[in-house]
C-alpha cells in the first residue's frame, strides 16, 4: 500500500508515524512545501520572547531522523499543486522540478493559515508579520535584532495575539493591542476576560477593544483605526484568526463547508474516495451540541492523525468530534477554557446556568497559595456540563483538564463533588475548586440556591430588589460597594433580620459568594425571597470597576 500525506506537523506526522507502527511494509511519503516537516509551532511566541533559547529546540524531528526510525520518505520543499482523484495522483512541485506521484490512500493535513483582512496600504507595509511557522519566527526575531523596534502593535487579542503581546513586552517593546471584539480573548466570556485585561494593563500593555485597524500608512509605521485614532508602530503582528488551507482540496472537487473547512465523515474520509483529511483545515463536530465547528488546536490534530492511520489500517476508530480545550499565559496569569461559552450557548438556543467560584491553587494556609476564579456553565435542569473557564496564577490547567475530562465522560455537576483528587497542602485542598464548583452548581440544579449574574444586577434593582451586602462593615466602607447596597454583616444577620421586609425581594452579595450563600439560606428559611449575586463584589468590581462606589 502506498500512502501519501500532504502536510506534516501535528496531524500529518502523527498519521505517518502511526501508519508505520501498524504497517511495516507500506510505502509512506510525506510532502511538505516548507523547510520543516515536524516543528513546534505553538512554541514560536516563546522563541520570540527568548524563553526558548535555541531555535533547534522547536524542530521536533528532521527528515533524516524520521527515515532512520520510521523509514518514512519525507520530502521538504515539495508542494502538492494538484490532486487527480480519479487517477489517484498528486502533482508535486519541488526544487528538482515537477512530477506526478501515485497513491493508494491520500491524507490531507494542510493546516490553517493566518487570516489577513484587506486594508488600505497593507501591501506596501514592511513591518507587518504573521506567526504560523518557523520562518515566521525567524522573520520576527531577525527584524527585532536588526531594526531594534521600540513600539509594537498586535492586531487581534486571541490566544496567539496575547502570547505575542507578552513575548514582545518581554523583549522590551512598548506594546499596544487592537481587538475588534468587545474584549480581549473573545472565546472567553466578558467578565473572565476582564481579569486578563487588567493583567495586560498592569504590565504596561495598552488596549483598544471594540475597534479595528482599517488602514496602514508610511509603509506600515502608521496604523489608522476605524474610530479615527492613529497609532505608530515599528513592528506589527497580524493575529486576527486563521482560515483553512483549502485551495488544493477545492481544486480537486472535495466538498467544503462552513468557513471553507474540508468536510469529512466519521472516518475522516472526504467526499472523494480514498482521500482523507485531518487537522486545522477540517470541520469537526462540536461534541456537546453536535453542530459543525472548526477547532484549530494541536491536541485534536494529533489525535485525528493517529485515528485516520488506524482507520486506513483497518482498526475501528470514529471521529467523535472535539470540545475545544485551550490555555494561554498572560504575564502572571493563566487562562484556560473548555467546551462552550455563553455566547455559543445562546446561539445554539440552549438553556443554561452559570456559577463563579473562587478557590486556591493549594491549601490556603500553605505558603504561596494563589487565587483561582472558576466559571462553570451547565444545564440547570439536568446538570449536564456545557463548559468552563478559569483564571489564576497557578493550578488553572489542572482544574480545566479535569472538567474537560468530565465533559468527555458525560459526567454532570452532581458528579463533580464525587471526584477524588490527590491532596496534601503543597498540592491542593481537601475540597478542590472543582469539587466546590460542583457543590455550587448542584445547589442551583436542586433549587437550594438561586443566583443572578453580574450583568443582571442593575435590572433587578430597578425591578425592586434590595441589594444586601453581607461583608463586614470595614470591607463595605473601605474596599468599596455597589450602588444601592445596604450593609448587614452575615454574622449579624439573624439579630438584624427585622431590618428587612419580607415584602421586598432581596439580592445578597459578599466578596466572593460564599458568605452571601449562607445569608441566602438564612433569609430563605425565614420566609424571604432571595437571590445570590453570583461571583459577588469581587467579580462585579473586576468587570465594572467604574460603577463601584468608594
Amino acid at each position: 500500500m502506498k500512502i501519501v500525506i500532504i502536510g506534516g506537523v501535528a496531524g500529518g506526522m502523527s498519521a505517518a508515524t502511526r501508519l508505520r507502527r501498524l504497517n511495516e511494509n507500506a510505502e509512506i511519503i510525506v510532502l511538505e512545501k516548507g523547510p520543516f516537516v515536524s516543528f513546534a509551532n505553538c512554541g514560536l511566541p516563546y522563541y520570540v520572547s527568548g524563553d526558548i533559547k535555541e531555535r533547534s529546540d522547536l524542530l521536533v524531528q528532521t527528515p533524516e531522523q524520521l527515515r532512520a526510525r520510521f523509514d518514512l520518505d519525507v520530502r521538504p520543499f515539495s508542494e502538492a499543486t494538484a490532486i487527480d482523484a480519479d487517477k489517484k495522483e498528486v502533482t508535486v512541485r519541488s526544487t528538482e522540478g515537477e512530477y506526478k506521484l501515485a497513491y493508494d490512500k491520500l491524507i490531507l493535513s494542510p493546516g490553517a493559515k493566518p487570516f489577513v483582512p484587506p486594508a488600505e496600504g497593507l501591501s506596501e507595509a514592511k513591518n507587518i508579520f504573521t506567526m504560523r511557522n518557523v520562518p515566521d519566527g525567524d522573520a520576527v526575531t531577525g527584524f527585532i535584532l536588526e531594526q531594534k523596534p521600540k513600539k509594537a502593535v498586535v492586531i487581534g487579542a486571541g490566544f496567539i495575539g496575547l502570547e505575542m503581546a507578552e513575548s514582545l513586552a518581554h523583549r522590551g517593546l512598548e506594546v499596544t493591542i487592537v481587538e475588534k471584539a468587545p474584549h480581549v480573548l473573545p472565546p472567553f466570556d466578558e467578565e473572565m476576560a476582564a481579569y486578563l485585561a487588567n493583567e495586560l494593563k498592569e504590565n504596561g500593555v495598552t488596549l483598544y477593544t471594540g475597534v479595528a485597524a482599517t488602514a496602514f500608512q508610511n509603509e506600515g509605521k502608521t496604523i489608522i483605526l476605524e474610530n479615527g485614532l492613529t497609532l505608530e508602530s515599528d513592528l506589527t503582528i497580524m493575529s486576527v484568526g486563521v482560515q483553512p488551507e483549502n485551495g488544493l482540496a477545492i481544486a480537486a472537487g472535495i466538498e467544503t463547508g462552513m468557513r471553507g473547512g474540508i468536510l469529512v465523515d466519521e472516518n475522516y474520509e472526504t467526499s472523494k474516495k480514498d482521500i482523507y483529511a485531518v487537522g486545522d483545515a477540517i470541520i469537526v463536530k462540536q461534541q456537546i451540541t453536535g453542530e459543525d465547528t472548526m477547532i484549530a488546536l494541536a491536541s485534536p490534530a494529533n489525535r485525528q492523525g493517529r485515528q485516520v492511520a488506524d482507520v486506513i489500517s483497518g482498526l475501528k476508530r470514529k471521529n467523535k468530534g472535539s470540545i475545544g480545550t485551550a490555555i494561554v499565559r498572560v504575564f502572571g496569569l493563566a487562562a484556560a477554557s473548555t467546551g462552550l461559552n455563553e455566547r455559543q450557548l445562546q446561539m445554539a438556543g440552549k438553556e443554561y446556568a452559570a456559577i463563579h467560584t473562587q478557590g486556591k491553587s493549594h491549601a490556603s494556609y500553605y505558603p504561596n497559595a494563589s487565587a483561582i476564579v472558576l466559571k462553570l456553565i451547565f444545564d440547570p435542569k439536568t446538570g449536564e456540563i456545557f463548559g468552563a473557564q478559569a483564571i489564576g496564577a497557578d493550578g488553572v490547567d489542572k482544574r480545566i483538564d479535569v472538567i474537560a475530562t468530565a465533559i468527555k465522560g458525560h459526567l454532570t455537576v452532581e458528579d463533580l463533588p464525587e471526584l477524588e483528587f490527590t491532596y496534601a497542602p503543597p498540592f491542593g485542598s481537601a475540597k478542590d475548586p472543582v469539587n466546590m464548583a460542583g457543590y455550587a452548581a448542584l445547589n442551583i440544579v436542586e433549587g437550594i440556591s438561586e443566583n443572578i449574574q453580574w450583568h443582571e444586577l442593575e435590572k433587578m434593582q430597578v425591578m425592586g430588589y434590595q441589594l444586601v451586602d453581607v461583608r463586614t462593615a470595614g470591607e463595605f466602607n473601605k474596599v468599596g460597594r455597589m450602588a444601592g447596597a445596604i450593609n448587614i454583616p452575615v454574622d449579624d444577620l439573624r439579630a438584624r433580620i427585622g431590618e428587612l421586609s419580607k415584602e421586598t425581594p432581596i439580592i445578597v452579595s459578599c466578596l466572593s459568594g460564599l458568605r452571601s450563600y449562607i445569608a441566602e439560606r438564612i433569609l430563605k428559611q425565614n420566609g424571604f425571597t432571595v437571590k445570590n449575586l453570583d461571583g459577588a463584589f469581587s467579580l462585579y468590581a473586576t468587570v465594572r470597576p467604574e460603577k463601584v462606589v468608594k
